[in-house]
């Protein structure tokens, strides 16, 4: 059984029907006497249906497959298999089993209930058989890529291909696999296609990471916008039982590739689904945030992708910390590890500023029309690819005439709607969002969104983009992203005493004590600035200081807990270091603090989080790095949007300029989306940084012509000073 929280009306109604009388049950009740049909609510299936197998008793939903039900240690308590949840059944005075309710085991909560309508079962999801079978299918150019395809073995009836190219290897799919990542597809009927892509695992060719779109002037200029047509044809050709209609989906590297699947999409390509794909890898994705080197996650993926064919982990000995900080630089820690002469590793090295290589493997420049229909996913704490999915959505949404682009964007971190999807976080931080977001999207959003492009069936209603908003944990629907309606423009100052100051409706100074008495004060979130000054780009460091620190390479602010292990390796924190508790950089003495009171009511921040910076550094180089924070009434730091911008890019991506030293400079960019709202009693923080080692890498904060060669003697300590008129820029609610 997928644990899902039934809305509370549907609880209350179904509770309001039930009859939990106190009567006596059998001593031992038999198994026989739970069998039947129970009505629960829509979103935990709408009907459940208890049935004997044999000697052993279960239940299934119609897009849930069957769990054994075992007696558990109370009367009539029930024990779902590999779930922490038990049903526990009610009876009428004559002892019949009228009702149910289904309980967490953790915490006793109740999740649904269901009502019996009948005492006769009906099997609800009877599985598909299935089968597995390895292909080879040739591309244009005589290259031929490995394939797995999971058909069902009864092809009377077609059923539409749902794909995924991988570079991950895909022998490890089977029926097994399929149906716990996608039961509600799997139970529909589908032929799954997984392929490994050229040059990794079991295809032949070779391997381009990122591989650009190109001309396609003879059968010798391939990408993988060929490589996936090639697919279609043959599978189309060779595959029986098929209805001629493909979607394709994946996440991370695949999402890349399901995005290629809808740029000169082969005409049987009716919809995709890129969740988390990786866009532009300089510009906002793995490798390079505005301009920062994402140095740990490159130093691993390459090597994990480059160094063979098949995927090798990288462990690390110790902490990587002291690794990286060890080697100075980049090119020092590349040489080490015997790197340096991948493929990708020789861009890093020589081409760290936005060059036409770079520009070549962004997918967001062919997105300049909306060929078939698309379903855009994403989480909030995605430690990975945060920014294509907003980016991609963002492309097509402004070419989407026929309303074909969708989005979801969730609680979750890189690719956390794969599971069930209740919390995130772990020792050093964790967010409980109260329902199992992830099941909820993939069976009230991605099953029916294929099932209606590939099949024809309605129950897709998406109309725009659902957001789940954390803090009051609840889902929304938009008309689109940011929201047009129902928001307004807001903003939030950085104020020299370290407090917070926002444009919010404020109660009149003449009014101050009337407005006391009404309660009006009440209502204000915080302080409302007193005309912050905003300095002018050029203007001397020394005035309207709001906030101060010494930056030192030497001692760069962790961007986790230590030890901090490689990316993948034993332990590594990594998938969840975006709700880490930031209270462990309070001591530090190089982080810029602005915290406002609490709150006397909630106040929602959501859309495209802007931070505008007004800094002055004593050096010629730096970085910078803006948080927005929710501090609970428990003192739990937690960040809602966070990002860096390396200052050399401030006037352009393409080429790096020194900062001029002692001298106010306007930075801006995106933080990403946000969908929060910060509860009342709870504190808005703002911080403000330098340095987030090791996952960026130090930034030597004098200017030389590359970073990545940077030698130790241009690593020096700079005072960094933060400007009044920095704020952060949202939308809020009307």
């Amino acid at each position: 059984m997928t644990v899902r929280v039934a809305s509370v009306a549907g609880w209350l109604s179904l509770v309001a029907v039930s009859s939990f009388s106190i009567a006596q049950a059998p001593a031992k009740p038999s198994l026989q006497s739970y069998v039947g049909l129970y009505k629960v609510s829509a979103d935990a299936g709408g009907t459940l249906s208890i049935y004997m197998d044999g000697a052993h008793l279960y239940e299934e939903t119609e897009h849930d497959p069957k769990h054994e039900l075992t007696l558990g240690a109370g009367v009539d308590s029930l024990q779902v298999e590999d779930a922490p949840l038990k049903m526990v059944f009610a009876r009428d005075g004559k002892g019949n089993v009228t009702s149910f309710k289904a309980v967490r085991t953790d915490n006793s909560s109740t999740l649904f209930s269901g009502t019996r309508m009948s005492q006769e079962a009906t099997r609800l999801n009877l599985p598909v058989g299935y089968e597995k079978i390895g292909v080879m299918i040739p591309m244009r150019d005589g290259v031929k890529l490995h394939a797995v395809v999971i058909k069902p073995k009864d092809s009377s009836t077609a059923v539409p291909f749902l794909m995924q190219r991988t570079p991950y290897g895909v022998d490890h799919y089977s029926v097994d696999s399929v149906y716990k990542s996608k039961p509600e597809l799997a139970a529909s009927g589908y032929i799954f296609v997984f392929e490994d892509i050229r040059g990794r695992y079991g295809s032949e060719g070779q391997f381009v990471m990122n591989r650009p779109i190109v001309n396609h002037v003879n059968k010798t200029d391939v990408d993988e916008t060929t490589d996936t047509r090639d697919t279609i044809d043959w599978l189309l050709k060779n595959e029986s039982g098929n209805n001629g209609a493909v979607g394709v989906y994946g996440v991370s590297y695949p999402g890349f590739l399901a995005m290629m699947a809808g740029i000169d999409a082969h005409p049987a390509v009716k919809a995709i689904s890129p969740q988390a794909p990786m866009t532009d890898v300089w510009m906002g994705d793995d490798f390079f945030h505005n301009g920062a080197f994402r140095q740990t996650y490159g130093f691993d993926y390459v090597q994990q992708l480059e160094a063979q064919k098949t995927d090798a982990r990288v462990e690390s000995k110790g902490d990587t910390y002291d690794y990286f900080l060890k080697h100075v630089n980049f090119a020092g820690a590349a040489k080490d590890a015997g790197m340096e002469k991948l493929p990708t590793a020789v861009k890093f090295l020589n081409e760290p500023s936005y060059t036409k290589f770079w520009k070549d493997m962004g997918v967001e420049y062919h997105l300049t029309k909306v060929e078939v229909p698309t379903l855009e996913v994403g989480g909030y704490w995605d430690q990975e690819d945060m920014w294509g999915t907003q980016e991609e959505y963002a492309k097509l949404h402004a070419q989407d005439k026929d309303h074909k682009v969708f989005m979801v964007l969730g609680p979750w971190n890189h690719g956390g709607w794969g599971g069930p999807g209740n919390e995130l976080g772990g020792n050093f931080g964790k967010l409980e969002f109260g329902e199992p977001t992830g099941d909820e999207y993939r069976k009230t959003i991605e099953a029916p969104f294929f099932e209606k492009y590939l099949k024809g069936k309605d129950g897709y209603d998406l109309m725009g983009v659902a957001s789940f908003r954390t803090g009051i944990n609840k889902w929304e629907r938009y008309e689109a992203w940011p929201p047009p309606s129902g928001f307004k423009p807001a903003k939030v100052f950085l104020q020299a005493d370290g407090g917070l100051a926002t444009d919010a409706p404020q109660a009149p100074k003449d009014d101050a004590a009337a407005a006391k008495k009404k309660g009006l004060m009440d209502k204000i979130p915080f302080k409302k600035p007193s005309a912050p000054p905003i300095p002018k780009p050029g203007a001397p460091a020394k005035q309207m200081v709001v906030g101060t620190y010494v930056a030192d390479p030497a001692n760069p602010i962790p961007y986790r807990n230590r030890p901090i292990q490689a990316t993948y390796g034993d332990g590594s924190k990594w998938r969840t270091w975006l709700v880490e508790d930031q209270k462990f950089v309070d001591a530090r003495k190089d982080v810029a603090e602005f915290q406002g009171a609490p709150l006397a009511q909630d106040f929602t921040v959501t859309g495209d989080v802007m931070a505008d910076l007004f800094a002055s550094t004593t050096g010629t180089d730096a970085d910078w790095i803006v948080k927005l924070i929710d501090v609970s009434p428990e003192g739990v730091q937690t960040m809602i949007v966070d990002e860096i911008f390396r200052g050399r890019y401030k006037e352009s991506f393409e080429t790096a300029h020194a900062i001029p030293a002692n001298k106010v400079v306007e930075y801006k960019w995106s933080l990403h989306g946000a969908d929060h709202t910060f509860l009342k009693g709870h504190r808005i923080m703002v911080e403000v940084q330098s340095s987030w080692f090791p996952l960026y890498d130090r930034n030597p904060q004098t200017f030389v012509a590359n970073i990545m060669s940077a030698p130790a003697e241009a690593y020096q300590k700079q005072t960094v000073k933060i400007m009044s008129g920095s704020h952060l820029e949202f939308l809020t609610t009307e």
